[in-house]
């Protein structure tokens, strides 16, 4: 998993509450589990005028040029900011693997949906929780703003504005400690590998008939 420190990056909207899962990321396209190769149908409800199925070339088809991630001013973008409970409805860790796929890092909204919240830290990208009435102001500033950046900094847990402004933003310590360096739950346990390994050589010796049966 890629480490998150300091991201200064474009803004790009999605204006609507409870936005959930199933329009992240569309049920068609959760039958691979390969964690890649979903940023094209991120949104692709919203993005396409057809809708999507998997292994398609999405090169070829139309697009809605009201989406904003359609929109030359949104391109790079990897700050999303979105309303309340955004990430709503199933459990599917699809959604921040195709927000992560497309270039997304970060997620900036008043509140989430529970589980998608754990799924983020877990999958290399952070969601901050900042006050609705500070989002509605990002939103106007991003909206006059063609090219709008704001800059996240994990370890001082701050959002800072072109013009300066900071906003302060909580994060559980563990999920911190993982996020800045690195590590989802593969990386957890190869930091204990020694450990690992030096329990397996007591049992070994303790209980080596049950390692002549385990190949």
């Amino acid at each position: 998993m890629k480490s998150f420190t300091v991201l200064q990056g474009v803004a790009a909207p999605m204006d609507r509450a409870n936005v959930d899962t199933d329009l992240i990321i569309p049920k068609q396209f959760l039958k691979s589990v390969k964690r890649s190769g979903f940023g094209p149908n991120l949104f692709d409800e919203l993005r396409y005028t057809d809708e999507g199925q998997p292994g398609q070339d999405c090169s070829t088809r139309t697009l809605k040029a009201d989406f904003p991630l359609n929109q030359a001013r949104y391109q790079g973008a990897s700050i999303l900011l979105a309303r309340e409970n955004f990430g709503c409805g199933s459990s599917r860790e699809h959604a921040p693997w195709a927000l992560e796929d497309y270039g997304f890092r970060c997620i900036i909204a008043p509140s989430y949906a529970d589980i998608f919240y754990n799924n983020c830290f877990k999958n290399g990208v952070l969601p901050v929780v900042l006050e609705a009435s500070v989002v509605e102001g990002l939103f106007a500033e991003m909206y006059a703003t063609p090219g709008y950046q704001l800059s996240v900094d994990l370890d001082s847990q701050l959002v800072t504005t072109p013009a300066g402004a900071q906003h302060a933003f909580d994060v559980d310590a563990f999920r911190k400690h993982c996020l800045l360096n690195g590590l989802d739950d593969i990386g957890l346990t190869l930091e204990s590998s020694a450990a690992i390994r030096d329990y397996e050589s007591k049992w070994r010796q303790q209980s080596p008939w049950l390692f002549d049966v385990i190949k």
